[in-house]
């Protein structure tokens, strides 16, 4: 009986969004992703009680939800340990030597040959084997999630922001030079304009890989709090409903942080092509 209402339920669902995409209704990009999440959830409800599933194996959503509202004050201090120390001062770190060394790029042929490969094989190192050095040399606190942080996200923003800088016509860059202008005033008037779309391509890149190494950090070394330390000991505890919740935090702050990214590229790029239609 259960699978007759999974069909059900699924290709209403399918006809619903159908029907608010043809409608083109303003609220339609909000509504169709909501419409398919309930529907995502409430089909998973029906499976794991038809299947009779146990908890240890997959708990249902309305178990997840509860242990959820029950532990906010546990989830708020491991969110507070990965995310905002950890996760968002490596992010703000690696951001900034990116950036500044892409200028040093810009700037140094030397560098241009020399440190781009030096950025590509940092970039392609494991994260499993550079959090247990991290956290040798920087400890059991946040100081060693924020290192592997600033490890993940400082390459994708170093060859996006470098390729940026390359983006401006050469008939621009020499019509400023016959203004008059200097390196500085080229820079900030017209270069790193047009590298925007670039930059925020690896902000948005990064969002997603700033939570990611985070939480792999605390697995080789934590307080007794944050988000990956909390999965470790929960599965090692069969406690999937916590370890679900925190799941669940980790996408929504993920989630979070890129509409944020995409929201500032929106307001900072509304001249580029790409901003234009929305």
């Amino acid at each position: 009986m259960w699978v007759f209402w999974v069909i059900c339920i699924w290709f209403g669902a399918w006809g619903l969004n159908i029907w608010l995409t043809s409608k083109r209704f303003a609220a339609a990009p909000i509504l169709a992703p909501l419409v398919l999440g309930a529907t995502m959830l409430v089909l998973w409800e029906i499976v794991v009680a038809g299947l009779g599933l146990s908890a240890v194996i997959l708990p249902a959503p309305s178990a997840i939800f509860l242990r959820f509202g029950a532990e906010l004050d546990l989830l708020w201090g491991d969110f507070n340990q990965t995310v905002i120390k950890g996760a968002l001062r490596g992010f703000a770190i690696g951001v900034s030597a990116a950036l500044l060394c892409a200028l040093a790029i810009d700037r140094s042929r030397f560098l241009t040959k020399g440190l781009l490969p030096i950025g590509n094989f940092i970039a392609a190192m494991p994260i499993i084997g550079i959090a247990p050095i991290m956290v040798n040399w920087f400890g059991f606190d946040w100081q060693s999630k924020a290192a592997v942080v600033v490890i993940m996200v400082f390459f994708p923003i170093l060859v996006n922001t470098t390729q940026g800088l390359q983006a401006s016509h050469a008939i621009h860059r020499d019509l400023m030079k016959t203004y008059g202008a200097s390196y500085w005033q080229v820079l900030c008037a017209m270069r790193l304009p047009s590298a925007l779309p670039f930059i925020f391509n690896g902000l948005k890149i990064s969002a997603t890989l700033a939570l990611i190494g985070a939480i792999v950090a605390e697995y080789f070394g934590s307080p007794t709090r944050g988000m990956g330390f909390r999965i470790s000991t929960g599965v090692g505890r069969l406690d999937m409903d916590l370890v679900w919740a925190e799941i669940f935090v980790a996408a929504l702050v993920g989630t979070g942080f890129y509409g944020a990214v995409t929201l500032a590229e929106r307001y900072f790029t509304f001249w580029h092509p790409s901003q234009r239609n929305r």
